[in-house]
């Protein structure tokens, strides 16, 4: 590949480096690698902090996605180039540079991606992993069902091979980063949603206050 798709990768995957959970947690006083599942993405901030600064962290989650995604369309990028920024984003997520190549799982990161990469699968997708949320209370299950239901709506709406191969490989980034939870939800011991982790005072506290 020429030095500028390495450049574009390398951008894509910074972009959806930027911790936003980690940062927001720090805000709180708390190391939120050191709580919970250990993850940086919105479910564990949600147990570990509450509603609003969740809310926030998958909100930034989501943009830095899809901003990537967009800013490279805007630069005219299409086609398997576009599927890479995509994925770059989300790997960033995943395995962040600025946290020793470690992160959240992926969800709303792949979700924002999706959302500018292919608005309607999206959209399909997003209330099929929200209503397995809502019925079964485990985000985890709502997140691998939106994953393999954007991954049918891509094969079922005849998208590009490109774009089919991206959902397959982000969704398969999902179930990968979700390894545990389904060792838990095969155990009967998986937390559901609205269960809280370890108050912070307990683990992961840090000495910086609000």
């Amino acid at each position: 590949m020429e030095w500028t798709t390495w450049l574009i990768l390398l951008l894509a995957y910074l972009f959806g480096a930027i911790p936003a959970g980690a940062w927001v947690a720090r805000y709180y006083g708390v190391d939120i690698q050191k709580v919970g599942s250990g993850n940086t993405g919105a479910t564990n901030i949600l147990r570990t902090l509450g509603a609003g600064p969740a809310a926030l962290v998958a909100a930034f989650d989501v943009f830095k996605g899809g901003i990537a995604v967009l800013l490279a369309r805007l630069f005219g990028i299409e086609g398997l180039l576009l599927g890479g920024v995509a994925l770059a984003a989300v790997l960033g997520h995943n395995y962040s540079v600025f946290l020793r190549f470690t992160g959240g799982k992926g969800v709303a990161t792949s979700f924002g991606t999706l959302l500018f990469l292919d608005p309607l699968v999206a959209l399909l997708a997003f209330p099929v992993g929200v209503l397995t949320m809502w019925l079964t209370r485990f985000v985890s299950a709502g997140s691998m069902i939106g994953g393999l239901t954007a991954v049918l709506m891509t094969l079922a709406l005849g998208r590009p091979w490109w774009e089919i191969l991206t959902v397959l490989v982000l969704a398969a980034l999902i179930f990968w980063t979700h390894r545990e939870n389904i060792k838990r939800l095969q155990a009967g011991n998986e937390r559901r949603l609205g269960e809280k982790s370890p108050a912070p005072e307990e683990a992961g506290r840090t000495s910086v206050t609000p």
